[in-house]
């Protein structure tokens, strides 16, 4: 249904003669079976609707990186994901092993006690989730060299995460609305250093 609207809305667009370019991200694989099943669906879909309507668009499909194992097996992933997306927030609480929504009960008594230095879900842990994002860039890339790859959620607008990130060689970050300026600034700091 997910890609049939997708599909759909990007042909009604180009038609209107706006050049459309439509990503649809599988979220949370694991597995090169389970992406490959999902793009199966997916690819099935839009070909049905293009038979239908007479017509294409090109599209890609990609997967949100957000579970530990698809990390560690990315160069698999990749020989179907025509991109990732790092998702910071779940790939933390996957690879910390606590949830957001608990961990504010802790995590101060944890940064007065210098168990951390920095919230985790504000600040990208470059040593343990960094090391995994790392880790499926250059899995994925090489792959696949010319993979799209970026993150996304909140560490895409915190300043030291987006220098870690550009370090990466990755394409974009992403964030909500009120952090893209601070995510714009870090970007273009990044680019100079």
């Amino acid at each position: 249904m997910q890609t049939r609207a997708i599909i759909e809305a990007a042909l009604a667009v180009k038609e209107r003669g706006i050049d459309v370019h439509p990503e649809i991200m599988i979220p949370l694989v694991g597995s090169l079976k389970e992406i490959q099943n999902q793009a199966d669906v997916i690819n099935i879909t839009a070909a049905k609707v293009f038979e239908e309507q007479g017509r294409s668009v090109a599209y890609k499909v990609g997967t949100m990186i957000e579970v530990p194992r698809a990390a560690l097996t990315a160069d698999q992933i990749a020989t179907v994901a025509d991109f990732f997306s790092f998702g910071t927030n779940d790939l933390t609480q996957m690879t910390f092993g606590f949830s957001r929504d608990d961990a504010p009960k802790f995590l101060k008594f944890y940064k007065e006690h210098g168990v951390i230095k920095t919230d985790p879900f504000e600040v990208l842990d470059q040593e343990g989730v960094g090391q995994l994002v790392r880790m499926g860039v250059e899995k994925g890339r090489a792959t696949k060299p010319e993979l799209k790859v970026g993150i996304c959620g909140e560490h895409g607008g915190e300043p030291s995460s987006v220098k870690f990130c550009a370090k990466l060689g990755m394409n974009y970050v992403s964030c909500s609305p009120f952090r893209v300026p601070i995510a714009r600034v870090a970007a273009a700091q990044a680019a100079i250093e």
